[in-house]
């Protein structure tokens, strides 16, 4: 590398792009220009339901304005085979500001249809 006046620990490298497999045009998803609502459930469960039938169970419940859901804690010491699982959902209409009601609403909606396929309990506390 002293040739060509680099430290002695110098690394290069080149890339041929015209090896690289050609793939499909990229398209991305569009942004949101409302404002998002976002929602914390914690339900508890039987240990032996895994958090994926919960997680479909609240989309089913949540609708079309559902943008977003994800799990973000798992509680496991609550005795009685049960744990606590926290999901974060995210709700967004295209054309306007989801009101506190609508919100509500499809909040509640989630929980019920969690609790009618996994027998899931609201966490209150």
């Amino acid at each position: 590398m002293a040739k060509y006046g680099l430290p002695e620990r110098s690394v290069a490298f080149a890339v041929g792009l015209s090896v690289l497999p050609e793939s499909g045009i990229v398209t991305p998803e569009s942004v949101g220009t409302m404002p998002a609502a976002v929602q914390d459930i914690a339900l508890i469960v039987d240990a032996a339901i895994p958090a994926a039938d919960v997680e479909i169970a609240l989309r089913k419940g949540a609708g079309d304005l559902l943008e977003e859901i994800s799990l973000f804690d798992r509680y496991d010491k609550l005795g009685d085979d049960k744990v606590s699982l926290a999901f974060t959902l995210s709700f967004r209409a295209a054309d306007r500001t989801l009101t506190g009601e609508e919100v509500a609403a499809l909040r509640e909606s989630a929980v019920a249809e969690a609790v009618k396929a996994t027998g899931a309990i609201l966490r209150t506390a």
